[in-house]
């Protein structure tokens, strides 16, 4: 490990700390990468990992589901008004198509959890074969500018 510059550990923590599949402890990643819990932590604090992380356990088909099942909720509250009562306040006008572009959002562009998500498994299934570990962290590196541009 102690070829490894910092940012390199860095980076190798951040992807197994971001991995939802295998789900590692911060003391096996500090193990792994050759750390101290206290530096793990603190790049795991200021970076906010575990929001990312967060962001990378909700499928975006569950957050789609989720937006409309808002809108159902919306209309069902609409519906259930006396006749003559059941249109949409303003308000109400206003959430649903708040929520219908988030809709089209979703269906439509690669969100940043979808990007780590194949990040991950790229690198991941690179490690499998015969590439150098140093033409794979140069990919690691070239993914991580790619992030953080779309952030």
């Amino acid at each position: 490990m102690a070829d490894l510059t910092s940012k390199k550990k860095k980076d190798w923590a951040k992807m197994l700390y971001l991995d939802t599949q295998t789900r590692y402890t911060q003391a096996e990643i500090s193990e792994k990468v050759g750390v101290s819990k206290v530096t793990l932590s603190k790049w795991v604090n200021k970076e906010k990992w575990d929001s990312l992380r967060a962001g990378l356990t909700i499928t975006r088909q569950q957050q789609v589901v989720h937006l409309y099942r808002q809108i159902s909720d919306l209309n069902e509250s609409i519906a259930g008004r006396p006749v003559g009562e059941r249109t949409a306040t303003s308000t109400e006008a206003d959430t649903i198509n708040k929520l219908a572009t988030a809709i089209s959002k979703l269906e439509t562009e690669a969100g940043v959890a979808d990007i780590v998500s194949v990040s991950i498994g790229f690198l991941n299934w690179l490690r499998k074969t015969n590439i150098k570990l140093q033409e794979i962290q140069e990919i690691g590196d070239l993914l991580d500018n790619y992030l953080s541009e779309k952030l």
